[in-house]
């Protein structure tokens, strides 16, 4: 049986995009949002730009998703992250959740914002402690994975504590046409809350998208079960 991958605050651009993405590479998805009707409606949006062989997508409120997803995705803004997680810990007890979220601020410019536990992913490993957190897709341009037209290019470094775990998101970014990258354990999610307010700026800056790839990396030589102090 096919797993079901759901979002957490599943209607915004980057939810939007990644949901998109991996239906059309086959996989069934939950979008998720305080109103079950709007995330239902924007379900209804996706399956039909997915097109033919896509996986199954449907909608739900958050509460439904969490339950329902084998693997969760949190794509809800920074500030509302505390709120959804205490609702739902309980039901991400043993599943994979991949943190995409960033602890951004904007005035003056984009930065990334101080979190007492270090980083929004590690503050939702302590908000749902029964979850096995990973960081991904932080630096990932949401209007181009909502673009199926454009074929996608980059780099997605995951972080987390568990090797199996990061290689199982590795596989989800090559799965949209990106490739994953094993980046060592969760403590870098500061590093890449921290990077993504520096490509946001040099988009600005510079009028694109931009994104990241690392040079020099042969996936013949990976060695993403090295420990997690890396």
């Amino acid at each position: 049986m096919s797993e079901t991958i759901g979002f957490l605050g599943g209607t915004g651009p980057l939810g939007r995009g990644l949901a998109l993405r991996l239906a059309a590479a086959g996989h069934d998805v939950v979008l998720g949002s305080r109103e079950a009707g709007k995330a239902q409606a924007l379900a209804d949006e996706v399956r039909a730009a997915a097109g033919e062989g896509a996986g199954e997508v449907r909608g739900g409120t958050n509460g439904e998703v969490a339950a329902q997803a084998d693997i969760v995705f949190l794509t809800m803004p920074f500030e509302g992250q505390r709120t959804v997680l205490e609702q739902v810990a309980h039901d991400l007890d043993g599943k994979l959740v991949v943190s995409c979220v960033n602890a951004l601020g904007f005035d003056g410019g984009p930065h990334a914002l101080p979190v007492a536990e270090g980083s929004s992913a590690e503050e939702a490993r302590q908000l749902a402690p029964g979850a096995r957190v990973v960081g991904a897709f932080h630096t990932v341009s949401a209007p181009k994975l909502e673009d199926l037209s454009r074929t996608l290019e980059g780099d997605v470094p995951v972080v987390g504590d568990d090797a199996h775990d990061r290689q199982r998101v590795v596989d989800l970014a090559d799965a949209v046409g990106l490739r994953g990258v094993h980046a060592g354990s969760l403590r870098h999610s500061h590093t890449l809350e921290a990077l993504t307010a520096m490509i946001i700026s040099v988009n600005k800056l510079h009028g694109t998208s931009a994104g990241i790839a690392f040079t020099g990396i042969d996936p013949d030589r990976a060695r993403p079960d090295q420990p997690t102090g890396a």
